[in-house]
């Protein structure tokens, strides 16, 4: 158990450190203004797309996607549960609309894509870190149709088609990703085209805990550790919400790696996506802000002990 806890408590102190540098030197203005913008933009344009495109690329293919199918299925199964689950108790949170459609998307998408994706490539390697992308397709999916529409403030701007929403970089990555996986480009690929990909990869990662610190900088902490009602939402996002999927996968038959995938992808930190998709349309960013200080703090400690946990089934 011991070596579980260290397994998982070491990337995460990684992570952590990362946003605590990029904390500090935005607080000491060593940052310029925009560094949140180009940063955000640097993860969402090449470096998570540059990470699915070589996960899929090298891994899948047609034995893979046939062989692994109950993956994707149990991350479908995943998902309802979340939405069943995080919908009805973003109730509890606040009756004001607009901040009750971040608590709600808060509860049921945590931060699967640029922490989950660091934890599963560290933890579980390559062939892992592809597993772990298929599992969260249909998160990711719901991210950009019902997510994005729960994050824009109600008569902030125009909702964009469920279509367009899924026209973004790392969704198309992905896609693109299968079909050249599938076509067996991996075994034909240029080694320089690798090398390009991986070491983007590389980045996405530690720039993204750097964005977090980033973001969280940019606010007055003790302001945003006074909201109470956020701790209680990051209890129920580490602890309560993940352990209640992984059980239900367990009693459906779901074997130990597709249960740590649950665990990455439904017991991750808050994202930055409440803080993101409300500013660009003018809406209140502080819950959000909040939510991915106070999460990421905790998600030192709740990953690693939920996967030590979770070892010793």
């Amino acid at each position: 158990m011991l070596e579980a806890f260290l397994a998982t408590l070491s990337p995460m102190m990684v992570m952590f450190s990362c946003i605590i540098i990029g904390f500090v030197v935005y607080k000491l203005k060593i940052l310029p203004e925009n560094t949140p913008s180009v940063l955000s933009k640097l993860e969402v344009n090449i470096f998570l797309p540059a990470l699915v495109l070589s996960s899929f690329i090298r891994n899948c293919t047609v034995e893979s996607i046939f062989a692994q199918s109950s993956v994707l299925l149990y991350g479908c199964i995943a998902l309802v549960i979340s939405l069943s689950m995080g919908i009805p108790l973003s109730y509890l949170f606040s009756k004001e609309r607009n901040e009750r459609n971040i608590y709600s998307y808060s509860l049921v998408i945590a931060n699967c894509g640029f922490l989950g994706n660091a934890m599963a490539s560290q933890v579980l390697g390559a062939e892992g870190l592809y597993l772990y992308i298929l599992f969260y397709m249909p998160a990711s999916a719901c991210i950009y149709t019902w997510g994005m529409r729960m994050l824009i403030p109600e008569g902030k701007g125009q909702k964009k088609s469920i279509f367009k929403s899924l026209l973004n970089p790392s969704f198309v990555s992905m896609i693109l990703g299968l079909a050249l996986g599938l076509c067996g480009f991996g075994k034909i690929m240029p080694d320089f085209a690798s090398t390009v990909l991986n070491n983007l990869a590389a980045c996405m990662g530690p720039v993204a805990m750097l964005l977090t610190g980033v973001v969280i900088a940019q606010y007055d902490v003790l302001r945003l550790l006074k909201n109470k009602k956020v701790y209680f939402a990051a209890a129920l996002r580490l602890l309560i919400l993940p352990a209640i999927i992984v059980a239900v996968l367990w009693l459906l038959g779901a074997d130990k790696l597709t249960l740590t995938l649950a665990l990455f992808c439904f017991g991750s930190a808050l994202g930055l996506n409440t803080v993101v998709f409300p500013a660009a349309y003018g809406g209140d960013t502080h819950t959000g802000a909040s939510m991915a200080m106070i999460s990421h703090v905790g998600a030192v400690i709740s990953i690693p002990v939920l996967y030590a946990l979770l070892m010793i089934l």
